[in-house]
């Protein structure tokens, strides 16, 4: 019988791939599709997938046309081929806005933009594009029992993308260690985190950061310029403090502050002498 079970399963698939590969070959649709049909319940996508292929340009216009092309991106889409299957599914919505099926390749196509989402330290162009995807369902569809999922999904790719515009502020910040024309453009890449992620989770590093930049940049500038700038340096101290009164930062700020204020002091005092 341990003999008999193994000889069995390979006779099975012996006939099985005998058979894919004549209905392959043959020119004859219905045959096709049946197997295509019969592969894709099996879970077998590889070959329901190339089955669909085939098909799917013969089936356009035709009743079996919307199952068809639907099942052709969900083999895509369930191969992890994500390229494909997003754009599989974007023609299903276009092809079969009044499909019931609609949302769900709505939904399955923005999970495939998501799939190719790089990581934060990448160009974030697929990003982007999911997050577009995402909203658009979001908007689209508030009752589908994918709308959880998706608002999941949005998150985490709007998490990604503050990353990624922290990551770019602070490098200008770093940079500013060694070439203090850098912090102008460190200042403006945390001005833009605040006002574009205001419930960010880097909000509080974003606003010490724009402080201690801001102080750099005044503590290294024209006398002419000083004043101006040590002021608005003190204005991000403030506003962090009042922003997050027990801030992380709290030693390393004031360290700063003190030293602001006593290059301020210094105006004052050459004032009173004149």
């Amino acid at each position: 019988m341990r003999l008999l079970v193994p000889i069995v399963l390979l006779a099975l698939m012996t006939q099985s791939c005998s058979e894919y590969q004549k209905v392959l070959k043959n020119e004859e649709v219905k045959p096709k599709y049946d197997l295509a049909q019969k592969f894709y319940e099996e879970g077998d996508m590889k070959r329901a997938n190339r089955l669909f292929e085939q098909i799917a340009p013969k089936y356009v216009g035709k009743p079996q046309g919307e199952r068809v092309m639907f099942f052709l991106a969900d083999t895509y889409f369930q191969r992890k081929d994500y390229n494909m299957a997003g754009y599989q599914f974007e023609r299903f919505v276009k092809s079969y806005p009044k499909s019931d099926k609609v949302a769900e390749a709505s939904f399955l196509g923005a999970k495939s933009y998501f799939k190719l989402s790089p990581a934060y330290s990448l160009d974030q162009t697929d990003t982007d594009k999911a997050l577009a995807k995402l909203q658009l369902f979001i908007n689209s569809y508030p009752d589908s029992e994918y709308f959880a999922e998706a608002n999941v999904m949005a998150k985490e790719l709007t998490t990604k993308k503050e990353h990624k515009a922290y990551e770019v502020a602070k490098q200008f910040n770093k940079l500013g260690q060694f070439d203090y024309t850098f912090l102008t453009p460190a200042v403006a890449a945390f001005d833009n985190f605040i006002s574009d992620f205001p419930g960010s989770i880097y909000r509080e590093d974003a606003m010490y950061y724009r402080f201690e930049s801001a102080s750099r940049f005044a503590l290294n500038s024209f006398k002419r310029l000083q004043e101006e700038r040590l002021n608005e340096a003190i204005a991000d101290y403030n506003a962090l403090k009042k922003q997050f009164p027990e801030t992380k930062y709290a030693g390393d700020a004031d360290k700063i502050l003190e030293k602001v204020n006593l290059e301020l002091q210094n105006f004052t005092q050459e004032k009173e002498a004149k």
